[in-house]
């Protein structure tokens, strides 16, 4: 029996399967280091300014999106005692999105506080998560993350909704939004698009 609620996912084909893929909490654990490690090098004494911020708003962007349509709902499953901090991350979030609208490096110190609080609260909620979910459930969650990631808006938008079902139909819609206005504007939205990309 799962301890976590799974999104909609093929029978595995015989006892024993194991999917391939990386677990959600070791994927969020790694984006979160390289967060971080990206707001130190904007932030630094050596601080490059502008052609980091629009990397950082598309990675924290998409970051959000699909921890707010897979992590978070499965911890408010799993984890019922957390529906509280759950509710408080996903407030936080929208903060967040709403700092990062015409981000510009004066406003980044703001942005860089939150984006720490950020880590801390949703480090906790994985840490407690890794306590009761199987290492299937774990990878199986970790692969829709990545796919949702990948389909997920690369600019702002806190007035989206925040959970499922309906965060998973809009925020795709409007992630092909943000990808045509990208590649039209041929704006910078992976780590891998910066000179000197931070190490996690």
């Amino acid at each position: 029996m799962s301890a976590v609620p799974l999104p909609p996912l093929p029978p595995a084909p015989e006892e024993g399967f194991r999917p391939g893929g990386r677990n959600i909490a070791d994927i969020v654990d790694r984006e979160h280091r390289q967060l971080l490690a990206l707001l130190d090098q904007l932030t630094g004494p050596d601080a490059t300014g502008q052609e980091g911020l629009p990397v950082l708003t598309a990675a924290l962007s998409r970051h959000l999106s699909a921890e707010e349509q897979y992590l978070l709902p499965a911890v408010r499953a799993a984890l019922p005692h957390a529906s509280e901090r759950v509710d408080a991350e996903i407030n936080a979030d929208a903060s967040l999105l709403n700092a990062l609208k015409g981000l510009t490096d004066e406003a980044l110190t703001e942005v860089a506080e939150r984006v720490r609080r950020h880590v801390a609260g949703v480090g906790s909620l994985v840490t407690e998560l890794r306590t009761i979910a199987t290492e299937e459930e774990l990878i199986r969650l970790g692969n829709r993350l990545e796919i949702a990631e990948e389909a997920a808006p690369t600019r702002p938008h806190p007035g989206t909704p925040a959970t499922p079902p309906w965060n998973r139909i809009v925020e795709p819609a409007v992630g092909v939004v943000d990808k045509v206005l990208d590649a039209v504007t041929r704006r910078p939205t992976y780590l891998a698009d910066l000179p000197e990309p931070p190490r996690d």
